[in-house]
């Protein structure tokens, strides 16, 4: 357990990061998630529509560092090639 002031300070700090950091990473998943269904139902408008919206927000949780760089890249090419495949 954290005895000095500083090392008390830091966990609270590091409860409230957490927080935030769990609250980004499901806001990202919840777009992932409509854009995946967007893909199931086979609408490409929809699907083109959701990734759209999608993206700025998954690079957002890169910036923030929630997620890597080269995963957010990678997961945006592979639904950018389904979306596009949609037809």
């Amino acid at each position: 357990m954290a005895n000095s002031p500083q090392a008390k300070k830091r966990a609270r700090q590091a409860e409230r990061r957490t927080e935030v950091n769990k609250a980004r990473r499901s806001r990202i998943r919840t777009f992932l998630r409509r854009v995946e269904e967007a893909i199931a139902s086979g609408s490409k408008e929809d699907a083109s529509a959701a990734l759209k919206a999608a993206q700025p927000e998954m690079m957002r949780g890169v910036t923030k560092g929630v997620l890597h760089k080269n995963t957010v890249a990678r997961k945006i090419s592979r639904l950018s090639a389904r979306v596009k495949a949609i037809g």
